[in-house]
C-alpha cells in the first residue's frame, strides 16, 4: 500500500474522528492503535516517521506542534531580498499577502 500524502492525512484523520465518534468498538481500536485506524479507513499505511496518538476525550489536553526555531542573526539570502523588495511578493507566501509598491 503507499503512504498518505498531506492533503490525505488530514481527510484520514478526521475520517477516524467521525468512525470514533459513531462506533465504539472501533474507537477502541484507534486508541489502541492509531496506524491500524488509519489504514482500516484509508487502505493506506502513515509515513512510518509520522506518530500518530489518539486520547480519550475525558481529560484530554490540546498539544500544538510548533514549527522549527529559526536564528534571528541569519541574514536574508539574495533570492529572499528579491522576493521583499519594493513590497512585492515573490509567490512563496501562497499568493495571500497583499502588500504591493505604489
Amino acid at each position: 500500500m503507499s503512504s498518505l500524502t498531506q492533503a490525505d492525512a488530514n481527510k484520514a484523520i478526521q475520517d477516524v474522528l467521525k468512525r470514533a465518534a459513531t462506533d465504539a468498538d472501533f474507537n477502541s481500536r484507534a486508541l489502541a492503535n492509531p496506524s491500524a485506524a488509519v489504514k482500516e479507513v484509508t487502505g493506506k499505511d502513515l509515513p512510518a516517521d509520522f506518530k500518530l496518538r489518539f486520547v480519550a476525550n475525558s481529560g484530554a489536553d490540546l498539544t500544538i506542534v510548533l514549527p522549527d526555531a529559526v536564528s534571528s542573526t541569519e541574514e536574508l539570502s539574495d533570492n529572499e531580498l528579491e522576493q521583499v523588495a519594493g513590497g512585492r511578493c515573490g509567490g512563496s507566501c501562497g499568493g495571500s499577502c497583499v502588500m504591493m509598491s505604489s
